[in-house]
């Protein structure tokens, strides 16, 4: 078992190597750069609004699990390419999929979440523009939510059929909103997310323009996120993992009841026959007329 519990085994190698060469790591659709202690994360298919494909997904934990691995790595951000920070699941090509191949693709990403969550180092989302189901799932698991000023979060999985996240977005915002927004899809605009604890800070300005392929760790964008990040933790890496699970009465590093039962919750409601009739029928009422 691989030190993200249910994630892949992924050792690359060590920060002090990027930090002086500024090489990032860099698959299809993600990148990995680190810098100073940060692994900063791109979710890197801005044509697509980053919709996580499964081999987005897997790039993500890979490139998580390599920062969890390097001991000189302290915090991960996570940030999206272009307009969107994340739209959610990728609906493309569901014709080409069973309903076996669909439910594995969202134990995955059940599985990154789950990850993302129980990291022993501090994580962060950045996110502008669409904050969409898993996408806004991914946002809520990190410990600080940064939103641009124009960002819009939503939960529409109910709307197919699917329970994900909805524990730990219970955890951000309370047990009884969680169930409303999920239930009535309802779009979060970044007032009330900062109101209802959602996020943890919101941008005094816009994110700037940039035109993937986006410079890692140079230029205006990079210098905006930079500004984004709550102070550094005056406690080590291990402490911050200790009392990040403390304070979640156990919820904290290493796979759980909270673990099982979340991905329990997934799989009861994917299994239900029918997962890819859903899908589809969710894409066709949400596709531009």
């Amino acid at each position: 078992m691989g030190p993200l519990g249910r994630g892949p085994g992924c050792i690359g190698l060590t920060s002090a190597f990027y930090t002086q060469f500024l090489r990032p790591m860099t698959t299809h659709d993600a990148t990995l750069a680190v810098s100073d202690g940060i692994g900063w994360i791109t979710l890197a298919r801005p044509s697509r609004g980053n919709a996580l494909s499964s081999t987005l997904v897997e790039a993500l934990l890979a490139h998580l699990t390599h920062c969890v691995s390097d001991p000189l790595i302290h915090t991960v951000v996570f940030v999206g390419a272009g307009r969107h920070f994340c739209t959610g699941f990728d609906l493309d090509h569901l014709e080409q999929r069973t309903d076996a191949e669909l439910l594995h693709r969202l134990i995955r990403i059940e599985t990154l979440l789950d990850a993302v969550w129980r990291a022993p180092v501090r994580t962060v989302a950045i996110a502008q523009g669409r904050v969409l189901g898993a996408g806004a799932d991914l946002w809520v698991a990190c410990d600080q939510r940064v939103l641009a000023p124009d960002a819009v979060v939503r939960f529409p999985g109910a709307g197919f059929g699917i329970v994900l996240g909805t524990r730990r977005l219970g955890r951000r915002v309370g047990a009884e909103r969680a169930l409303e927004w999920t239930s009535t899809g309802t779009s979060v605009d970044s007032a009330l997310a900062l109101h209802s604890g959602l996020a943890t800070s919101v941008a005094a300005t816009a994110a700037p323009a940039s035109t993937p392929p986006e410079p890692a760790l140079e230029g205006e964008l990079y210098t905006w996120r930079l500004t984004q990040l709550a102070p550094a933790r005056s406690v080590d890496r291990a402490t911050y993992a200790a009392l990040k699970a403390a304070s979640r009465g156990g919820d904290g590093f290493g796979a759980n009841g909270y673990s099982d039962h979340d991905l329990a919750a997934l799989v009861r409601s994917a299994a239900r026959p029918g997962l890819k009739a859903r899908l589809l029928a969710y894409r066709d009422r949400n596709s531009p007329r």
